[in-house]
């Protein structure tokens, strides 16, 4: 009996200390998110009073590179990799400088048009904070990883709006294929906490619950289907559209400041040719596809080059709302050929994207019910699963640690890193292979014999 009752009140004393740990951390990320989007919101506001602001770009990554090479190096670049490759290899030990630097650093990218997110700062400046904390409160390695995890659920739940798909993205991003259930009750109570901080704080989120959602039907459901795999491709576009600004960026044989400029002109460049829509946020993008506003078909192949060039040229930000923007348009052009609703596609198309390129396909299914409504929810999930198996071992995160095989017809090594995987992919021989092969050699045995002469 007193063991048992020892044992009981072990497992309360552990659930109230990461309760109460993780409510400390949602606070912390909660309001300094909420400072972080209202001060981001402003510059914007400001910037885009002036005519071709975005002609200030090349200045801007400049700016930005200077800021991070100068102060805090693991700051540059879309912030949730960085935490990703802190929780990995060094506990989650982040450098203080990296929370006011990130913050500086991307609403200058942001507010003179640089193409990014505002997640991804959200997720690192809440994990600086949360390993900051760790410092102060002297845990152990153990701990502070488990408290950055939480700093990074907070984050993505509190910029978002959606408390539970953001506690589940903060242990579902770190390994593909894999969560971490102990680290489940902080992640959600963190995720949950730091929404409604920045929630009674005045943050404001998008909500559009997707009014056209058909009955079931055979036909619908494999067009939904269908949808999924051409998202996945969608994904691996994007994701080696990011891949190709960093080896552009690395290929050229300059100073960094000199690239950062060269990247900002390449962006003003392209924005006056095609769009300035292109640029920033690209909220109104996403905003009109989710309506069910004509947007042009090749928005979703022309973000992505503009991401590429902002982040991979010094630019500070984060990927996910350029993913967005990616799958919301993408979806919107599918209804378009496909003869579908266009808000409907698109709605799904965003959280499928989400899916595909970060490998989170369950944290994203959860989120389309948060922001679009649970009639969504089932054909939003069945994409989001395929677009996760299409992408292959390849994410927008290199840092993530493969977990599972996504194809038992590849033979991959697990507990790598995704950065180079694919290198060591190798087909399997499999059953279908084989009687594919035996049909292959008969036929042509046949044919040889009707060659032959009588």
């Amino acid at each position: 009996m007193r063991q048992r009752l020892a044992e009981g009140s072990g497992l309360f004393l552990n659930v109230l200390k990461w309760f109460v740990l993780a409510t400390i951390i949602g606070i912390l990320v909660g309001a300094s998110t909420a400072l972080f989007i209202k001060v981001l919101g402003g510059s914007i506001a400001w910037a885009g009073r002036i005519q071709n602001y975005y002609w200030s770009l090349p200045l801007a990554l400049c700016a930005s590179v200077l800021l991070t090479w100068k102060l805090a190096p693991d700051a540059k670049g879309h912030g949730t990799e960085k935490v990703i490759e802190a929780v990995h290899k060094r506990a989650g030990r982040i450098s203080p400088l990296v929370v006011p630097v990130k913050l500086v650093a991307t609403v200058i990218t942001l507010a003179c048009g640089g193409s990014a997110g505002k997640e991804g700062p959200c997720a690192q400046i809440g994990a600086g904070l949360a390993s900051l904390f760790s410092d102060i409160a002297r845990f152990n390695d153990a701990d502070r990883r488990k408290l950055v995890i939480c700093g990074v659920s907070a984050g993505f739940a509190a910029v978002f709006g959606t408390p539970l798909a953001g506690a589940i993205f903060g242990i579902e991003v770190l390994f593909v294929g894999s969560i971490l259930y102990d680290v489940l009750l902080p992640s959600f109570v963190a995720g949950i906490i730091g929404f409604q901080v920045s929630s009674a704080l005045g943050v404001t989120y998008f909500r559009e619950a997707v009014r056209f959602v058909p009955d079931f039907s055979e036909t619908y459901f494999v067009k939904v289907a269908l949808s999924g795999v051409f998202f996945g491709l969608c994904a691996h576009i994007l994701i080696q559209t990011l891949a190709w600004g960093e080896a552009l960026h690395k290929r050229i044989r300059l100073p960094g400041l000199v690239k950062a400029l060269l990247g900002g002109l390449a962006l003003v460049g392209l924005a006056s040719a095609f769009s300035p829509r292109y640029l920033g946020l690209g909220l109104d993008g996403i905003q009109d596809a989710l309506a069910g506003k004509p947007v042009a078909w090749y928005d979703f192949l022309l973000k992505p080059v503009f991401t590429s060039l902002t982040l991979g040229f010094g630019g500070s930000g984060g990927i996910l709302t350029p993913t967005f923007f990616v799958g919301a348009t993408a979806g919107s052009a599918y209804a378009g050929w496909m003869g579908l609703n266009p808000a409907t596609f698109a709605a799904i198309g965003f959280v499928s994207l989400l899916a595909g390129a970060a490998n989170t396909p369950i944290a994203a299914s959860i989120m389309a019910v948060e922001v679009f409504g649970p009639a969504i929810g089932p054909y939003a999930a069945l994409a989001c699963v395929i677009s996760f198996l299409m992408t292959g071992y390849r994410s927008v995160y290199p840092s993530q640690i493969l977990s599972v095989q996504k194809s038992s017809s590849m033979q991959v090594e697990l507990g790598q890193q995704m950065e180079g995987l694919h290198h060591k992919v190798q087909f399997q021989s499999t059953a279908t292979t084989r009687t594919l092969t035996r049909v292959r050699r008969i036929l042509e045995r046949r044919l040889r014999k009707r060659e032959e002469p009588m």
